[in-house]
C-alpha cells in the first residue's frame, strides 16, 4: 500500500519558516498504531491524517473530511499548524472545489476557508484564567529563569500555561530564551500543563505591528528530547493561540491582532476573537516536500 505524504511549513510564505507539519491524505481509516508509526518515522512536531468521511466523496469534491494529529509518540487532542497544513494540500494539490472545509476532529468541528493566498480557520477560544505564580515556580522557573514575570495564567481543559513576561523585558528576551528540554519536563508532573507558553507584549506602533509575541514549549508530549531541543522549542502552535488571543484580547481590548512567533523559523498569524467564544486564525503555508510511504 502506498500512502501521499507532504510536508508543509505553515503560517509563513517562505520555505523553511514558520512550522513543519507532515500530511497523509488516506482513502481509508488506518489503524491508531499504523499512523503512530508513521508519525514516528517522518519524526515531526505534528503528522495530520486526512480521512474521508464519505466514500463517494473524492478528495476534490467532499466538504468534510476526519483529521487526526499525531506527535512521534502520541495523538494530540489539537493542532493549529497541522490543521492549516492540511487545508493547504486539499485546496493547492487535491484542487478541492469548496470555499470551506470542515474537519472533524478532538476538538470537535474546524472550517478552514481559503482566503487570497491564505487559509482561515475558525476554532475554540480557550481562555485562561490567572494563577498564583507560586503554584507553578519550578515551571517559570525553568522556562524563563530569573526574568521578570508579570503573570502567570492557566488554560485548565488544553493543559497550556501561559507566562508573560514584564513590560519591561526587551523582545530579545524572548528569542534568546535557552530552554533546557529535560529541566522543563522534570518541573511538574502534576499532569496539570502539558505545555507552556511564553508571551510578551509587542509593538504595534513598529512595522508591521505586532500586537503580541510568543513561544511554546511542549517537551510534555512526549517528542525525544533530541528532537526537543531543535523543533519543539521553536514550536507555532495555532492551538496556543486559541489561549494567547484570549488573553491579549482582553488585556489590549481588541478584536483583531497580529501575532508573532519568536524563533529562528518565526511565523506571523492574523487573529480574530468572535462573540461567540470562536477565534479566526489566518495564516499562509508552503509545501516544501511531496513523497510516498510505501507499507
Amino acid at each position: 500500500m502506498e500512502i501521499p505524504v507532504y510536508t508543509v511549513d505553515a503560517f509563513t510564505n517562505l520555505p523553511f519558516m514558520g512550522n513543519p507539519a507532515a500530511v497523509c491524505p488516506l482513502m481509508h481509516e488506518l489503524t491508531e498504531d499504523l499512523c503512530q508509526k508513521i508519525a514516528a518515522e517522518m519524526n515531526l512536531s505534528e503528522t495530520a491524517f486526512i480521512i474521508k468521511i464519505n466514500q463517494s466523496d473524492s478528495f476534490t469534491t467532499g466538504s468534510r473530511f476526519r483529521l487526526r494529529w499525531f506527535t512521534p509518540v502520541t495523538e494530540v487532542n489539537l493542532c493549529g499548524h497541522a490543521t492549516l497544513a492540511s487545508a493547504a494540500v486539499l485546496f493547492q494539490y487535491k484542487k478541492n472545489i469548496n470555499p470551506t472545509l470542515v474537519f472533524e476532529t478532538r476538538s470537535g468541528d474546524l472550517a478552514v476557508t481559503q482566503q487570497g493566498e491564505g487559509y482561515v480557520m475558525d476554532f475554540p477560544l480557550n481562555p485562561p484564567t490567572q494563577e498564583d505564580p507560586s503554584e507553578f515556580r519550578d515551571i517559570v522557573e525553568a522556562a524563563v529563569g530569573n526574568h521578570p514575570v508579570q503573570e502567570v495564567c492557566l488554560s485548565s481543559n488544553t493543559k497550556k500555561l501561559l507566562i508573560r513576561l514584564a513590560d519591561s523585558c526587551d523582545r530579545s528576551v524572548l528569542s534568546s530564551l535557552k530552554v533546557d528540554p529535560v529541566a522543563l519536563r522534570s518541573s511538574d508532573r502534576s499532569g496539570r500543563v502539558k505545555s507552556v507558553i511564553i508571551t510578551m507584549k509587542g509593538s504595534p506602533d513598529c512595522q508591521p505591528g505586532y500586537d503580541f509575541y510568543s513561544r511554546n514549549f511542549a517537551p510534555w508530549v512526549g517528542i525525544p528530547f533530541f528532537f526537543c531541543l531543535f523543533h519543539v522549542l521553536l514550536f507555532l502552535a495555532g492551538s496556543a493561540h486559541t489561549v494567547l488571543g484570549s488573553y491579549w484580547s482582553k488585556k489590549l481590548g481588541k478584536k483583531k491582532m497580529l501575532a508573532y512567533q519568536c524563533s529562528s523559523r518565526g511565523g506571523e498569524l492574523e487573529l480574530e476573537v468572535r462573540d461567540n467564544e470562536r477565534i479566526n486564525i489566518a495564516g499562509q503555508a508552503v509545501t516544501v516536500l511531496q513523497g510516498t510511504i510505501t507499507l
